[in-house]
């Protein structure tokens, strides 16, 4: 197989295979299926707006608006009904899903269809940029639907849209100065494992997957 398609695509699917086999009662194939799919999907609309607010490089922090506020839309529309979804971790699972695949379809167009002289150069730079990126903005979102559905805190639906807005778009902008967004990223990756593993954590003693919804 081209070396070039192994490192757009097996990437992301690593990543999304690590947050799934993270779950304890683990969601149904097709619903994971469902949900990367939904993702890929949604660079179309994305595209659409980014042309539309973006006017060059240098806006290119709006698209952590337009982009996460989509994969926001399509979780509270076409995940949090479905009866799979029943505890907190479900909704990291599929939010970090729908990103993903979010971030698969990107790492295509950008790696194939924009037409780079060094493509190869592109697919790897993404390996560490834009692919955890998008991840950790599902895990975040996820993180905070769950706490929004599954708990009586207050004000987590707004951090679930506003937070992943923030980073998404504190890493485009980083990107014009230098490494600064490789600093970013790093410091990030921490703080979202505490919140992936705080769910595991919760899993721990479990015996049943079901949660009753406070929303």
């Amino acid at each position: 197989m081209n070396l070039l398609y192994i490192l757009t695509f097996a990437p992301p699917i690593l990543v999304l295979f690590y947050i799934v086999k993270s779950d304890k009662f683990p969601e149904p194939l097709q619903c994971i299926m469902w949900a990367f799919f939904t993702g890929c999907f949604l660079c179309i609309p994305a595209g659409f707006l980014n042309n539309i607010f973006i006017p060059n490089m240098e806006y290119s922090f709006i698209a952590g608006l337009t982009e996460e506020s989509l994969k926001f839309l399509a979780f509270m529309l076409l995940v949090s009904k479905k009866i799979q979804f029943n505890e907190r971790m479900d909704a990291l699972v599929y939010g970090a899903a729908i990103s993903i695949g979010f971030a698969t379809y990107e790492n295509y167009t950008y790696v194939f269809l924009l037409g780079y002289e060094d493509p190869l150069y592109i697919a790897l730079l993404r390996i560490v940029s834009a692919i955890p990126m998008h991840a950790m903005c599902g895990i975040i979102m996820g993180y905070y639907l769950g706490l929004h559905f599954y708990t009586k805190k207050n004000n987590m639906l707004l951090k679930a849209l506003f937070i992943p807005m923030l980073v998404h778009g504190i890493y485009n902008f980083s990107t014009g100065f230098g490494g600064l967004w490789y600093l970013f990223l790093f410091v990030i990756f921490f703080q979202i494992k505490k919140l992936h593993n705080e769910f595991i954590s919760d899993q721990l003693f479990k015996t049943s997957e079901y949660e009753r919804k406070t929303k």
